[in-house]
């Protein structure tokens, strides 16, 4: 048939004459889209602040100022920057 339209012969077709590869194509490409958009989003939640110190963590032999942060000598009773009594 000559003058016929539509679809190459063998392929079927869905809603409004997309035939079906591209449909699955677009769901594809929607499938993507969605798991993109998830990664970004669990992305940005990880890498907010949480209630982590300023501070360095390897403060071995040192006391931190609970006051202004200072490291002062275990032995200190003191800060040696504000005179704030140190714990322990």
């Amino acid at each position: 048939m000559a003058g016929e339209t539509g679809p190459p012969r063998g392929q079927r077709t869905g809603f409004a004459g997309v035939t079906m590869m591209d449909q699955l194509l677009l769901l594809a490409l929607a499938v993507a889209a969605l798991v993109g958009i998830l990664a970004s989003l669990s992305i940005l939640r990880r890498d907010r602040p949480g209630q982590e110190s300023p501070f360095a963590a390897s403060t071995e032999g040192e006391k931190r100022c609970p006051n202004c942060g200072m490291g002062n000598l275990w032995t200190d009773a003191r800060c040696v920057s504000c005179g704030a009594d140190l714990p322990g």
